[in-house]
């Protein structure tokens, strides 16, 4: 029996989000396990469900500058 997968668009109902921004999270590796499958009509993501167990969504917004006291130079 193979594993559940959800595709971009559940997982961003599940999460509240848009499904561009799931399909992002696809891309870039934010969602654990996504890969592109394959199919006649093109191509969608996909994610084994058992990959989101503890995934916390990143906040949205841009992403905090590190400074150089936050890198540990002085």
């Amino acid at each position: 029996m193979s594993e559940k997968t959800l595709s971009a668009k559940q997982i961003a109902e599940r999460y509240g989000v848009a499904a561009s921004t799931a399909r992002a999270w696809c891309l870039n590796g934010t969602l654990p396990g996504a890969y592109l499958k394959q199919t006649e009509l093109g191509s969608f993501w996909v994610v084994p469900e058992s990959k989101l167990n503890g995934f916390e969504p990143p906040k949205p917004g841009p992403k905090p500058k590190v400074t150089k006291k936050a890198r540990g130079k002085k």
